[in-house]
């Protein structure tokens, strides 16, 4: 097994490139340049840029590493949301809660896992 995330198809377009999006606008909204990046993850500044350009071969530590130069959660990388945490204390009844609300909740958690899967089965199909 390879330690890179393949996140591209040969055929990928700018606007699908939502991680790279992503970490471009975080960065220079933060005023770091492309070199600064590139000199804290290791590699040159032309291979940064074709990070933020096309997302490929990107593996995981660089994400983590990403994530914390840019004092940025994972999740907003790859455009999930937040999770939602409900607490509740022994003492407490399930009626107390916004059961419907909950219940969106999960639905829209088990939506976005669903377009995980989708798009992680086009990852390995492309892959093949």
């Amino acid at each position: 097994m390879n330690n890179y995330i393949n996140l591209t198809h040969k055929k990928m377009h700018k606007k699908d490139n939502i991680m790279g999006t992503r970490i471009r606008k975080i960065r220079e909204n933060k005023g770091i340049s492309q070199e600064a990046m590139a000199l804290d993850l290791d590699i040159t500044q032309s291979s940064y840029c074709r990070l933020e350009n096309s997302d490929s071969r990107i593996t995981v530590p660089k994400i983590k590493k990403i994530s914390v130069i840019l004092q940025t959660p994972i999740a907003y990388l790859f455009n999930e949301k937040p999770a939602e945490i409900i607490n509740q204390n022994n003492n407490e009844k399930p009626q107390d809660y916004n059961i419907e609300k909950i219940i969106n909740s999960d639905k829209e958690h088990i939506t976005t896992l669903k377009n995980e899967i989708a798009f992680l089965k086009n990852l390995i199909k492309n892959q093949e």
